[in-house]
């Protein structure tokens, strides 16, 4: 597994867990997070708002009991007010809210400090000065190590980029909401990394882009009718498989980790196997075939 550094000294492996997907059984959950660490993942991604905080427990309970707090970096996101009678959440980014959010992920987690918070959204209309407050005192405080955004918003992440110390900005990305590459040069001339979510778009970038068109894609999606989605990935695949591809594309961006999802010790397995193929070459770029996807048409 290779790593990549980010400014504030975080050293995160080229492919993360998105723990948003394990299992709520915990003896196949631990099994996912202990086969990824076996195998060189360093970085579990969660949230507070995953599964209302039991995302977190699930992960604190393998942490405890496995002894693997310093295996990973554990990254945790913040601003989404729930409660646990009803559905209803609310955007809350206040600095109290921040700063008591911590609090309840951490004995969750059950760790002494996060390695990664980031902001679970954001929009221009927010306090975003106390925002960035409250992540500097959590930073100053030893509760965190380092914060960021989980964003696709161009106007929230030039603020963030412009007037805060941001280690990373979460964001979709992959070749077919390849929407990021109009941000990427200026988020790496401010030493910002990004964190890669969704790297094969729901099971589009995988050898099963077929079945999945037809399942959960008869609408198309962004700028693709059902049609060219099919087109466009037979062909892209006659090149190379699709997910080594959007890996590779992903690795020569200013990418942290690619976040990759697991829900089953095989799909993880599937996922490092890819990684392995083109960890030490170059896999054929299949990046012409899609097209470029304007943020302005596509900020949800």
């Amino acid at each position: 597994m290779n790593f990549r550094r980010t400014r504030s000294g975080l050293e995160f492996s080229e492919i993360g867990l998105g723990c948003m997907n394990l299992p709520e059984n915990y003896q196949l959950a631990s099994e996912i997070m202990d086969s990824a660490i076996n195998q060189g993942i360093n970085y579990f991604d969660t949230a507070d708002l995953y599964n209302k905080g039991k995302n977190e427990e699930l992960i604190g309970k393998f942490l405890k009991e496995h002894h693997k707090r310093n295996d990973v970096l554990i990254g945790s996101k913040v601003g989404n007010e729930f409660n646990f009678e009803d559905d209803d959440v609310k955007w809350n980014p206040s600095r109290n809210h921040i700063l008591n959010s911590v609090k309840e992920s951490l004995r969750r987690l059950k760790i002494d400090y996060l390695d990664l918070y980031m902001l679970h959204g954001g929009t221009m209309e927010d306090d975003k000065d106390e925002t960035i407050d409250a992540f500097n005192t959590l930073k100053n405080d030893g509760l965190i190590r380092a914060y960021g955004i989980s964003s696709i918003r161009p106007n929230v992440i030039s603020y963030y980029l412009k007037h805060s110390d941001i280690d990373v900005i979460m964001m979709q990305f992959n070749m077919l909401d390849n929407r990021p590459e109009m941000l990427t040069d200026t988020i790496a001339e401010h030493d910002v990394k990004i964190l890669a979510r969704g790297p094969v778009m729901k099971g589009l970038l995988t050898d099963h882009y077929s079945e999945v068109v037809d399942k959960k894609f008869s609408k198309g999606i962004l700028d693709y009718s059902k049609d060219e989605l099919t087109q466009i990935l037979s062909k892209a695949a006659m090149d190379s498989p699709l997910t080594e591809s959007t890996m590779s594309y992903l690795l020569n961006h200013p990418v942290a980790s690619i976040v990759c999802g697991a829900s089953s010790p095989d799909q993880l397995q599937t996922n490092l196997a890819h990684y392995e193929q083109i960890k030490n070459s170059a896999a054929n770029s299949t990046r012409d075939y899609f097209k470029n996807i304007d943020y302005q048409d596509h900020l949800s």
